[in-house]
């Protein structure tokens, strides 16, 4: 069931003048689950309620939509007013340039960056894959069975760019240490139980330390993470991403590879009020800190002071990752869990 939530203004920033910033005075963001879920929908609700209050303007969150069509709820939104809606998902892709074209209100998509078109359609198809890496480097550390697990619920490009760095990033560090990839569904966003199902057979297959990328079915996993023993009887530890669920955690995260997409929404404002939206896509990473790892109890202060150090040659340019996005290379950097 759709909510629909009117957020007041929150302070009157114009970034180049009251006559342009009035053509961008609401946004909209519409998400398949609701911004509750410690991952992808809320960091992008709170991301979007960052950024209109930099900007000066008006929020709705239509969250809740589901992954099938959001025609409807694009041209409600479109007739209440919205200047730019973010189709916060990756099954919005085909519906959003649709309807920014039905109703000329832009649309910024993901997991689409050749389908730009000029103040219309915009892609934000991110990649934490630079905090992957670090995040591999922590599990080929810390790791005592020798083996770690990268379970996921799907192969869109963001899933696939950040499972490719945690390998390479485990590899650098230890090529010694097994790397276990799983996928639960080819669209399992929300399948909690598919989630436990698979994570729990990757631990059994020797896993210790699982590397989850998965929206809702994370849950799931985290269930597998807290309910089942490593095969040398330790503890198994979660790496999370996007997120940070601190909060529920019962000493098992490991670390988050967490995402700001405050700045990409606010540059998606500014490049609308400068007529360049649409010419080019949005990347996060490590040098703003719209990536970064999450520090839990379970890791020691030394091994967070390594991971720091690895942290700022990537920035330095010392240390280059460069993105993969396609599933069958990720594969080649694995062992497919059976």
């Amino acid at each position: 069931m759709k909510t629909f939530i009117l957020s007041s203004t929150i302070g009157a920033l114009m970034l180049s003048g009251a006559a342009i910033a009035a053509d961008v005075d609401t946004i909209a963001i519409l998400t398949p689950e609701q911004g509750s879920d410690y991952g992808w929908n809320q960091q992008g609700v709170d991301a979007a309620k960052a950024a209109a209050a930099a900007t000066g303007v008006e929020l709705i969150i239509a969250e809740g939509l589901g992954y099938g069509d959001v025609r409807a709820p694009m041209r409600e939104l479109a007739a209440e007013g919205a200047d730019l809606m973010l189709a916060h998902a990756s099954g919005y892709n085909t519906a959003g340039p649709e309807i920014a074209e039905e109703t000329g209100v832009p649309v910024a998509i993901v997991d689409t960056p050749d389908g730009l078109k000029l103040g219309l359609v915009a892609d934000y198809t991110l990649s934490g894959h630079e905090g992957a890496y670090l995040a591999g480097r922590l599990a080929a550390k810390m790791t005592t069975t020798g083996t770690v697990g990268i379970v996921v619920s799907g192969e869109p490009p963001s899933w696939n760019s950040q499972s490719a760095g945690f390998a390479e990033g485990v590899k650098a560090e230890n090529p010694e240490v097994k790397v276990l990839y799983s996928v639960i569904g080819p669209a399992a966003y929300s399948d909690a139980a598919g989630g436990n199902r698979v994570t729990t057979s990757v631990i059994a297959a020797g896993a210790d330390i699982i590397f989850g990328q998965g929206n809702g079915s994370s849950f799931g996993m985290i269930q597998a993470v807290e309910n089942n023993k490593a095969t040398d009887g330790s503890d198994v530890l979660f790496i999370d991403v996007i997120g940070d669920k601190s909060d529920l955690d019962q000493g098992h995260l490991l670390t988050s590879v967490v995402w700001d997409m405050t700045p990409v929404y606010t540059a998606m404002i500014e490049d609308l009020r400068a007529d360049t939206f649409g010419s080019h896509g949005y990347a996060i990473g490590l040098a703003d800190d719209s990536v970064k790892l999450l520090k839990t109890p379970q890791m020691d202060d030394a091994v967070w002071a390594e991971i720091m150090a690895l942290r700022e040659q990537i920035v330095a340019g010392d240390i280059t990752i460069e993105p993969i996005f396609d599933a069958e290379d990720v594969r080649a950097l694995v062992t497919l869990a059976e």
